[in-house]
């Protein structure tokens, strides 16, 4: 796999030394983490005066571009409708990133390593999640092409926001930045998730036995569930597939009655994020708790997960190890966060179709 440390530049490498499979195995479990956030601030509808506090000593930072980069145009809704509403979702594996001594506006010099974009539909009756696959081949403004996580190295979250929003065809309202800390304490603060695994393995990360069938993970197994990718034949697809997996399991706990009903549950599970966590400037309590309102009857069952099409991996001309998105497929999924029918295009979506067919 490739060195990212370099933001100008990825060298290829078909091995590499433990400690970085270890960085490596790190980065996609992010991808469980960020809509937590989203799902938390519906919570905060339902437990205000206990969250409002707390939600609002979260570090705040700005994602307001510079004016001379080309931007999708933005959606306008028909009069008495709603936009979708897309939240780009990041992580690192850096605790730098989210430490609280540090200035959120001064985040660069480092790639986010798991993306996702979340679509709130126009009606608030489907929250549709894609899963970006960190090594895409893309074109950001500035640099000309690259992995699309290089944007926040070269620009920070303001430029990530840009690069993410040309390569869906739509605007990004709001961001929300995690990093790993938070992960064992999510789940065990909602007391655990129970999934159904697809493919039966033996993580490297804690050694951890995962039967075919419905498992039940705590903090440590969960993380060893989301790590793995060197058992499977497809390496990091099969990972995203298995991150969907645990992160539906996770929502559906986040936002069953038995959680939303605990003051004490919610409060918890706010309490494990809120140290490692960024959000944009506009994403503030009344704004949760206005979206927790609308999305007062969503529930896990209407959640979807997807991975943005893909043609597979490749080699870029200077070398580096990269995925290729499927540009074709991507104008269809273009079409879908323009019109905010991503939560429709996701239903059309299999396990294994983020690859071409065939």
């Amino acid at each position: 796999m490739t060195d990212d440390r370099n933001p100008a530049s990825s060298a290829p490498g078909r091995t590499g030394a433990a400690p970085r499979r270890m960085r490596r195995g790190l980065r996609n479990t992010l991808i469980t983490l960020g809509v937590l956030v989203m799902l938390l601030g519906i919570a905060a509808g339902v437990a205000y005066a206990l969250l409002s506090s707390s939600y609002n000593e979260v570090q705040r930072v700005s994602i307001t571009q510079d004016p001379a980069l080309e931007r999708p145009a933005a959606v306008q809704p028909a009069p008495g409708e709603h936009a979708p509403i897309n939240i780009l979702l990041l992580g690192s594996d850096s605790r730098e990133t989210t430490d609280p001594t540090a200035k959120a506006a001064d985040l660069r010099g480092f790639r986010s390593d798991a993306i996702m974009v979340a679509q709130i539909s126009p009606d608030r009756q489907h929250l549709t999640v894609m899963s970006i696959m960190r090594d895409n081949w893309v074109e950001i403004q500035g640099y000309g092409e690259a992995k699309i996580n290089a944007a926040v190295a070269f620009g920070g979250l303001p430029l990530a926001v840009n690069t993410v929003e040309n390569f869906i065809g739509a605007r990004i309202d709001h961001v929300a930045l995690v990093d790993f800390e938070s992960f064992k304490g999510l789940t065990d603060a909602v007391g655990g998730v129970t999934l159904h695994n697809d493919v039966a393995f033996t993580s490297l990360h804690g050694g951890f036995d995962f039967p075919a069938g419905e498992v039940t993970l705590n903090g440590e197994r969960a993380l060893g569930f989301v790590r793995e990718r060197y058992a499977f034949a497809d390496g990091d697809y099969q990972r995203a597939r298995n991150q969907q997996a645990y992160l539906k399991a996770l929502a559906q706990k986040v936002l069953s009655a038995e959680t939303l009903r605990s003051p004490g549950r919610l409060v918890d599970t706010f309490q494990a994020v809120k140290p490692h966590l960024i959000l944009d400037e506009g994403l503030n309590l009344g704004t949760a708790v206005a979206l927790g309102y609308d999305m007062r009857d969503l529930r896990g069952d209407d959640i979807e997960f997807f991975t943005s099409p893909t043609l597979g991996t490749g080699t870029s001309a200077d070398g580096q190890s990269i995925v290729l998105p499927d540009w074709a497929e991507m104008a269809k999924v273009q079409a879908a966060f323009q019109n905010g029918t991503l939560n429709e295009y996701a239903a059309t979506r299999t396990p294994g179709s983020e690859l071409p067919q065939g």
